[in-house]
């Protein structure tokens, strides 16, 4: 007699599973996050098919390196995120707000394989053919090499990929697809997890590398369980304001290579396009002549960012003075300023003070502390600081400036973009000794920095 189907209760968060309701998951604590769905058992067919062969174990000797070969997608940018190329038999899954351009990334790099005679098969089950077309047409010319289909049946899915054994496989997107043997609305937790195990299992039996595109939730983590990112091989989010023209593919997860590389990227007509320097672009449209704006680096990976620390502090008209951050962390800034008034003197605590880092990018790193407090500083002096110099460094509680990592790579960057002086910590005399051809200023303390750049203060 066969059994019959079930309820259970999932975590949306975590992927938790518990037969009865519960308000706190013991998963992950959070509250509130489980939801009621209906499973069918796995019949004696399906488990006699899965069981059948036997495992053999190999050596690691026996193991061909030359299978997980590193194939350029075409994209410099994509290929830096991804650690050098598209790995054989890779589940990588892109996030990204709506309408942020995850679609338009993917079907630039099925066009690039395409064009070099790979097998490439495009599904999507959100649009049609004709609007996958109108698509392409503004992005470029394709090849025959690259086959769309427009299906969210996962059985139908499974079989073609199995039939056509194409190198790439783009599935748009994962919320769509559904399992027959499965009761629930597609995009549900069971949905979700039970598409991603079949797509793990065509990909790592194959050798197809397959791209899911996931949809995000208001708080910008991948819609569905979390178990969802620790099934894939890697994690991509394709992020940026999408009233700017700049976007932004970062790696939070990857098995193949590092996850603090970033590709930058110009939204344009034409599609996307690499922006092969990223601090060139950030910096266009700087101010000249104006007070409160300072050059800082920052790293991403190996790539070091010219970033534009702008601030802005004028007195404040009521009782508690006003505090705004854009960019970076605001009670990092709130630190910096309660430093700046002990260790240099400055008078901060009646006035309101507004940090931005132009450009719309987010910037945490401990080495733009320098650039804020130097932006601040000028600011509430009113003195110019020369649009030629660049400053990076941490800042400690006692206004020490301290270490920073990669700094030789941060001032040949510098030099490259025609900076003349840069202010850096004075324990990196050593590593950039050999740099010359720009004028290195060594500090010890914040308030040596500040009168490097504003006699004033």
């Amino acid at each position: 007699m066969a059994k019959t189907r079930k309820t259970v209760y999932f975590c949306q968060n975590c992927g938790y599973e518990s037969a009865k309701w519960m308000g706190q998951c013991p998963g992950c604590n959070e509250w509130n996050t489980f939801v009621e769905e209906t499973v069918s058992p796995l019949s004696a067919g399906k488990n006699g098919k899965r069981s059948q062969g036997l495992a053999k174990p190999k050596g690691l000797s026996e193991i061909d390196l030359s299978e997980d070969e590193r194939k350029s997608s075409g994209m410099g940018e994509l290929d830096r995120v991804l650690g050098g190329g598209i790995v054989q038999g890779s589940l990588v899954l892109v996030g990204g707000d709506p309408g942020i351009g995850k679609s338009t990334l993917l079907l630039q790099m099925c066009r690039n394989l395409a064009g070099k005679e790979t097998e490439v098969l495009y599904i999507s089950g959100e649009e049609s053919l004709r609007q996958i077309k109108m698509r392409a047409m503004r992005i470029g010319t394709f090849t025959d090499s690259l086959k769309l289909l427009c299906e969210t049946n996962l059985t139908v899915i499974r079989e073609l990929i199995e039939k056509k054994t194409p190198k790439v496989a783009i599935i748009d997107s994962i919320q769509t697809m559904y399992d027959e043997d499965i009761s629930s609305a597609p995009g549900s937790v069971s949905q979700v997890r039970e598409s991603t195990s079949v797509l793990m299992q065509l990909a790592k039996g194959l050798g197809v590398t397959i791209f899911i595109v996931g949809h995000v939730t208001k708080e910008g983590n991948v819609a569905g369980p979390r178990v969802l990112e620790h099934m894939v091989d890697t994690v991509l989010y394709f992020e940026g304001d999408r009233h700017a023209s700049y976007r932004i593919l970062r790696a939070v997860k990857n098995r193949f290579g590092s996850t603090n590389e970033i590709g930058v990227f110009e939204m344009r007509n034409e599609g996307l396009g690499e922006v092969k320097n990223p601090s060139q672009f950030l910096l266009d449209g700087k101010p000249q002549g104006a007070s409160g704006s300072v050059v800082a680096c920052s790293m991403e990976g190996t790539r070091p960012i010219l970033i534009e620390v702008q601030a802005l502090v004028c007195q404040s008209n009521f009782g508690i003075p006003r505090r705004t951050a854009a960019g970076t962390d605001f009670n990092r800034v709130n630190l910096l300023m309660a430093v700046l008034e002990k260790r240099a003197g400055l008078h901060l605590s009646t006035c309101d003070a507004y940090v931005n880092i132009a450009g719309g990018i987010k910037m945490n790193e401990p080495a733009i502390d320098l650039g804020i407090c130097l932006a601040i500083a000028s600011s509430s002096r009113d003195v110019v600081v020369d649009d030629r110099l660049l400053a990076f460094g941490e800042v400690g509680l006692s206004g020490e400036v301290r270490a920073v990592s990669m700094a030789e790579q941060r001032v040949a960057e510098a030099k490259k973009l025609g900076f003349d002086r840069v202010i850096l910590p004075k324990v990196c005399q050593k590593s950039v000794e050999k740099i010359q051809g720009i004028q290195k200023l060594y500090v010890e303390t914040v308030r040596e920095a500040i009168q490097c750049v504003c006699e004033k203060v």
